[in-house]
């Protein structure tokens, strides 16, 4: 293979080959971003609101992508963790506020993750505690054992029965006429529609994904050469997760809100019989459970990895995948925590999946703080030739402020 810095100069059939190379950080971030609380809120919204919520995950597509390309801009050219910058450049105060907020996230990102574990093994008779001990114990072997690229190939290929949820979805009595009369009638006097509106920007983008794909991308030792070909990482990544969101809403306004179904959507198998009722049994759930498995792997690993380094960017204290762990024994133990913390509190306190709209909500709330310091860093941590200018700051600054305004809106609807 030849070196990062030449890869731009490739023949045209070697170019893929580089991509190649170059795959993983943006594409983990976005299979991960379609997580246990993502399809919970999905599932919600075509329940309740048919189609009308389907708009939303179009429009999120750009939205994403401008995000979480600064994180790769900022990685690349940095070569530093999202912590790691803010500490540098706007002091620890600043650091602590913004890792704690990091903190928030990830707990009520593990616990979500980790209850859809459970309700995977319910659907097959598994008990939750044996549910919950393997996916752990996966969990801190692959983490624990692997570098960065296997741990990168693991999450991948987890990440990649999400792709389910589209089959799903397929198989759905959909009607094209009803998709396109509900596409563009927004309730926006509804403040229980803002709120899930809000729900779906906080299901989008998470404070976790921005130190996860900055921190992946320095650890995976990404260098300027590679920065057009981590841009499509991140572009696939973003219309995949979008794509599988937008299944799952379709999958439930098609079998729920057409037939004007008031199933409760608080359970795994709850949403499971909801939305395969025309595969059978046996198939349908089969489909779903490997779909909803593969989105809380893949999560799982992303937001605890995503706290050991933000933490490790914060301290100082190693914080790389390439450590042996007696080498970096705070970046393991954070994640092993983080792990068995959440399987723990889901397998003591149960049916925590009907938290997961509430999860994504906080997740909007938090945007002003994760979004402008993402573009103060954007703006001020990069080289000059790279940093956000002209009608491309425009624009961004634009996108960020919009999506932080109705996050926070949305979040705050329904006490108007």
């Amino acid at each position: 293979m030849s070196s990062p810095a030449a890869r731009t100069r490739l023949p045209h059939s070697s170019r893929w080959i580089a991509f190649f190379a170059v795959l993983g950080p943006g594409l983990v971030v976005m299979l991960a971003d379609t997580d246990v609380g993502s399809v919970i809120t999905a599932a919600q919204s075509g329940a309740q609101w048919g189609y009308r919520l389907l708009l939303w995950q179009l429009l999120l597509v750009p939205v994403l992508y401008v995000v979480q390309e600064l994180t790769v801009r900022l990685g690349i050219f940095t070569g530093k963790g999202h912590g790691e910058l803010i500490r540098e450049h706007f002091g620890a105060g600043w650091a602590w506020l913004s890792v704690s907020g990091l903190a928030v996230a990830s707990a009520g990102a593990i616990i979500t993750e980790f209850s859809g574990v459970a309700g995977v093994g319910e659907l097959f008779g598994v008990p939750r505690a044996a549910s919950l001990a393997l996916a752990a114990a996966f969990l801190l072997v692959v983490v624990w054992t692997g570098s960065y690229r296997r741990v990168e190939r693991v999450a991948i290929l987890l990440g990649l029965f999400e792709l389910a949820f589209v089959w799903v979805a397929l198989r759905a009595p959909l009607d094209g006429t009803q998709v396109a009369r509900q596409l563009f009638a927004m309730p926006l006097h509804s403040g229980d529609y803002w709120y899930l509106v809000a729900a779906n920007i906080g299901a989008v983008i998470m404070p976790w994904m921005v130190f996860y794909q900055q921190s992946a991308v320095a650890d995976k030792k990404l260098t300027p050469g590679d920065y057009a070909y981590a841009r499509w990482d991140t572009a696939l990544g973003a219309l995949l997760t979008q794509v599988i969101m937008a299944a799952v809403l379709m999958a439930a306004a098609a079998t729920l809100a057409s037939a004007h179904s008031n199933a409760p959507l608080n359970s795994v198998g709850q949403i499971a019989g909801a939305l395969t009722p025309l595969l059978g049994h046996a198939l349908g759930h089969t489909l779903f459970g490997l779909g909803m498995l593969g989105a809380a792997m893949v999560a799982a690993i992303v937001v605890a990895l995503a706290a050991a380094w933000g933490f490790g960017e914060v301290t100082g204290y190693k914080h790389s995948l390439e450590h042996h762990p007696l080498e970096a024994p705070w970046f393991y133990l954070i994640f092993s925590v983080g792990v068995i913390g959440g399987a723990l509190v889901v397998a003591l306190v149960p049916n925590l999946v009907a938290l997961a709209v509430g999860v994504e909500v906080m997740n909007a709330l938090m945007l002003p703080l994760v979004l402008g310091l993402l573009v103060a860093l954007a703006m001020r941590a990069l080289p000059p030739a790279h940093r956000l200018r002209g009608v491309y700051a425009v624009v961004v600054i634009t996108v960020v402020v919009l999506t932080s305004l109705l996050g926070v809106y949305g979040g705050l609807s329904t006490l108007f």
